[in-house]
């Protein structure tokens, strides 16, 4: 879908890579551009994946499929040559550094602009590109607190809890791609390129969307429920004789479907719960009626009758469990292909399909600089590292 469109990438770590990943899935030329060190990420492990004296970080793996890699010391007159030739020809440019470090190295928006007015400038950073935190770094913990999530995330009465993975980097990432193809189709209408900014502090308060809401419509400070839902019970983890299963009971007639399925007649009969009002102001009756309820039962019968009955439910899988299961494998959510060093890789898909197909895999994540002598020769520059 975006072949032909070249993207120059000046980002690393998780959120700008993601992005960028995203855009090569949907068949964008990639262009990592990696300092002499390399991405941070290539360093961050264990895990390693290893082969012979070959590793590579599962963390960069895990962000940096379908694209290519060119080593350049932006520092360097060399570095700043090629960086320009290869904006000159790009369609898009994403860079993540701190707010000004990339224009104080010439590569501002308003220079680049004036140059490449079809040029597509995107920024993801901590805070934005003005404001009083503008210059700080920006991590993803440091943005889960300070736009509230670990305020009403985790159990009841326990220290504020991160959500495990890093959802500010990756709900960044995908904001700012939705921005970029939002900016290359209104280019088809004008002929001019945009400048984009998204920032991981907003993307977390856009995150919250209804605990956002409820707070700005209250004015209650949202608290910790563990995995139960503030305005639908039951919706939440169950426990069951072995393990756990999640519930989606979102209307009263699944309720009465529910309660059906799994002999709960006790609960069925009780008037305080013929409706979701009522079962959220009675909720902590119900938890330990389903508590009592629920623990004679396996994960596996509880999953059949309900899955019989059409209540929305689902297992709480491990990782092993996820890439066990016949859906996902079916699916084709994990794809083993070559490796210019490890030999082979398996990385996940992406995750669409578009016209009844999943965007090929077309590059494994590269190695560090890789593609340099390719890409500068594209460039009409010499490898300075060429014997």
């Amino acid at each position: 879908m975006l072949s032909g469109i070249k993207v120059a990438d000046f980002t690393r770590v998780l959120t700008g890579p993601f992005c960028t990943m995203l855009l090569g899935d949907l068949g964008a030329d990639v262009i990592k551009v990696e300092p002499p060190q390399g991405d941070d990420t290539r360093a961050w492990g264990p895990p390693f994946q290893v082969s012979g004296e070959a590793r590579e970080s599962s963390y960069f793996l895990s962000v940096n499929r379908n694209k290519r890699s060119i080593v350049l010391d932006l520092k360097s007159p060399e570095g700043q040559e090629a960086a320009r030739r290869l904006i000159a020809e790009a369609d898009v440019v994403v860079e993540n550094f701190r707010p000004s470090t990339f224009e104080k190295l010439g590569f501002g928006w308003e220079a680049l602009h004036a140059k490449h007015p079809r040029l597509i400038y995107a920024s993801v950073s901590g805070f934005g590109q003005d404001g009083p935190y503008r210059d700080r770094a920006g991590y993803d913990v440091i943005a889960q607190g300070m736009g509230g999530l670990m305020s009403y995330n985790g159990e009841p009465g326990r220290e504020p809890l991160r959500v495990g993975v890093a959802v500010a980097d990756v709900f960044s990432g995908s904001l700012i791609t939705q921005a970029i193809l939002a900016a290359l189709f209104q280019r088809e209408r004008t002929g001019k390129g945009d400048r984009l900014d998204v920032n991981l502090l907003e993307s977390v308060i856009a995150l919250g969307t209804n605990q956002v809401s409820r707070y700005l419509t209250t004015h209650e400070v949202p608290v910790p429920i563990g995995n139960e839902h503030r305005s639908i019970v039951p919706y939440g983890t169950l426990r069951c004789k072995d393990g756990f299963v999640n519930v989606a009971v979102g209307n009263d007639s699944l309720w009465r479907k529910f309660c059906r399925a799994l002999d709960l007649t006790e609960l069925a009969s009780d008037p305080r719960m013929d409706t979701n009002e009522g079962r959220v102001r009675h909720r902590e009756d119900l938890d330990v009626q389903l508590l009592a309820g629920l623990g004679r039962l396996t994960r596996a019968e509880i999953m059949q009758r309900l899955e019989a009955a059409g209540v929305p439910c689902g297992a709480v899988n491990n990782m092993a469990e996820v890439f066990a299961d016949p859906h996902v494998q079916a699916r084709g959510v994990a794809v083993t292909l070559p490796h210019a060093s490890l030999g082979e890789t398996t990385v996940t898909a992406p995750p669409w399909d578009i016209g009844g197909a999943k965007p090929p895999v077309r590059r494994a994540p590269p190695t560090l600089g890789q593609h340099t002598a390719e890409i500068l020769a594209e460039l009409g520059l010499d490898d300075p590292q060429a014997p």
